[in-house]
C-alpha cells in the first residue's frame, strides 16, 4: 500500500508527524514545570514545520530565498514574542527554550526532504529528551565539578585531533604495535571505564551494596573492592553485603574485558576466551546471589554503601597517558620475555602483572604478534585475570578485616586456581 504514495506526501506527513510530536512534548514540558500554555502550542508547532516544508519545496534550489524569508521572519517573530513576554514578567514567558524548539520545527521539513532518515531520528530524539530530561539534566549540571568538565573536553580533544593524526606505523622495536593502535585503546578503555564512572558518581551517588558492586566493577573493580572492604570495616551493616558486591564487581570485570577485546577487533581471542570467561562470569554470579541471601539473613540492605572514596578519574589525561605508556611498557616487557623464555616465561609474566593494571598487558598482548602460540596468549590472559583476582582477595580480607569477607576472598582465589586449570587443560 505504502508503495502508491507519493515519497513527496509520506514526506510531508513525516513533517507534520514529527512537528506534532515536538508539540507535544513541549505541552507536556511546560504542564510539568507547571507554565502557562504561552507561545508554541502542538498546532503552531505542527504549522511552523509544515511551513518550513512547503517554502523549503517551493524554492526549488539555492539560494532559497523563500525559505530564508520565512526564516527570518519566524526569527523576528520568536524575538519580539520573548521580549515581550519578558518584560511582561509573564511566568516561564522569557524561557527560549519554546524559541528553539519552534525553529527546530521549521528546520525539520529541510532535514526530512535532504537528509538520511537515521539523522532526523537523532535529532528529533535529542530535542525529545531534552525537554523530557529536565531534572535529570540539571541534577547532573549541578552535581558535576566544573573540572570534570574541563577534563573531558581535553580528552575530546585528544581523542578526535591526536587518533586521526598518529600514524599507523609501527612502534620503533615492537612488530605489529602502531602508535594508532595503542590509542585506539587508551580511548575504548577509558571511555567504557568513565562511563561506569559517571553512572556511580553522578546518577547513582547514593547506590545501594550490590549496585555499587556493579558499577565500581565497570570502571575499576581492584578500585571497587577496596572501596567496599573499607566501607566494611566501618559499618557492620555494610558489611553484611559488601562479599556479594565485591564478587559482583569481579564478575563485571569478565564482561568489561571481554567487551573491549570484542571493540578492538581481537574476534579469535574473543572467541576462545567466550567460554571460561562465561563459566567465571556464571560461577562469581552464582557466589554472588549466595552472598546476597546469607547476608540478608545476617543484617538488614544497608541504604548508604556508595562509592565514598572514588578512584581517580579515568578520563584524567595523566591517567589516560599512564595507561598508553604501560600499553607500550608491557608490549617491550612481552616481547623480550617471549624470545627468551618462550611460552613458560610468558605464563610466569602474566601471572606477576596480575598484580598490577591488567587492562594493558591484556591488550597488548592481544595487539602484537609475539613468538609465542595463540593457545599461549589466550592462557596468559586467563592467568592474568586470575592472579588479579588473588590481589583483590587480599584487598578485601586484609583491609576490611571482616570474617564475613572470607567466602568471598575464597572465590576470588579460587578463580585463579580455575584459570590456572584451564590453562594447563588447553595445552
Amino acid at each position: 500500500m505504502t508503495g502508491t504514495l507519493p515519497p513527496l506526501l509520506l514526506q510531508f506527513a513525516a513533517t507534520a508527524v514529527l512537528s506534532f510530536v515536538l508539540g507535544l512534548e513541549l505541552h507536556s514540558y511546560r504542564r510539568a514545570q507547571d507554565e502557562g500554555i504561552g507561545f508554541g502550542t502542538t498546532r503552531t508547532l505542527t504549522l511552523i514545520g509544515a511551513a518550513g516544508f512547503v517554502l523549503w519545496l517551493l524554492d526549488g534550489s539555492s539560494p532559497r530565498g523563500l525559505y530564508l524569508a520565512g526564516l527570518a521572519a519566524l526569527a523576528v517573530w520568536l524575538a519580539v514574542d520573548l521580549a515581550r513576554h519578558g518584560a511582561a514578567g509573564a511566568e516561564g514567558g522569557g524561557a527560549l527554550l519554546p524559541s528553539v524548539i519552534a525553529l527546530l520545527a521549521f528546520a525539520l521539513g529541510p532535514l526530512v526532504l535532504t537528509q538520511p532518515d537515521w539523522l532526523v531520528a537523532a535529532v528529533l530524539i535529542v530535542a525529545i529528551l531534552m525537554l523530557a530530561e529536565k531534572p535529570l539534566i540539571r541534577r547532573l549540571s549541578d552535581a558535576m565539578p566544573m573540572a570534570e568538565g574541563v577534563t573531558l573536553v581535553k580528552f575530546l580533544i585528544l581523542a578526535g585531533l591526536v587518533l586521526p593524526l598518529l600514524p599507523n606505523t609501527p612502534i620503533p622495536g615492537l612488530v605489529d604495535i602502531t602508535y594508532a593502535k595503542v590509542w585506539m585503546a587508551v580511548v575504548l578503555i577509558s571511555t567504557i571505564s568513565y562511563a561506569g564512572y559517571l553512572a556511580h558518581a553522578y546518577l547513582f551517588p547514593k547506590a545501594g551494596t550490590l549496585l555499587t558492586g556493579v558499577l565500581g566493577g565497570v570502571y575499576s573493580s581492584t578500585a571497587a573492592t577496596v572501596v567496599l572492604a573499607r566501607q566494611a570495616r566501618l559499618d557492620t551493616g555494610i558489611a553484611a553485603q559488601a562479599p556479594a558486591a565485591t564478587v559482583l564487581a569481579t564478575a563485571m570485570m569478565y564482561v568489561r574485558l571481554w567487551i573491549v577485546i570484542v571493540a578492538l577487533g581481537h574476534w579469535p581471542a574473543a572467541l576462545h576466551l567466550a567460554l571460561p570467561f562465561t563459566l567465571l562470569l556464571a560461577g562469581s554470579l552464582g557466589v554472588t546471589w549466595w552472598l546476597w541471601q546469607r547476608g540478608r539473613r545476617q543484617a538488614p540492605q544497608a541504604p548508604g554503601a556508595t562509592l565514598g572514596a572514588h578512584s581517580a578519574n579515568p578520563l584524567d589525561l595523566p591517567v589516560a597517558f599512564l595507561f598508553a605508556g604501560l600499553f607500550v611498557a608491557f608490549a617491550a616487557i612481552t616481547s623480550f620475555v617471549t624470545q627468551h623464555f618462550g611460552a613458560t616465561g610468558l605464563h610466569v609474566l602474566s601471572f606477576l602483572v596480575g598484580f598490577t593494571d591488567i587492562d594493558p598487558f591484556v591488550l597488548s598482548l592481544l595487539a602484537g604478534h609475539f613468538q609465542v602460540t595463540e593457545t599461549a596468549v589466550i592462557t596468559a590472559v586467563l592467568i592474568a585475570t586470575g592472579s588479579n583476582n588473588l590481589l583483590k582477595a587480599g584487598y578485601a580480607l586484609g583491609i576490611s578485616r571482616q570474617k564475613a569477607m572470607l567466602p568471598a576472598a575464597a572465590w576470588l582465589a579460587f578463580t585463579l586456581l580455575l584459570s590456572l586449570g584451564w590453562a594447563a587443560w588447553v595445552k
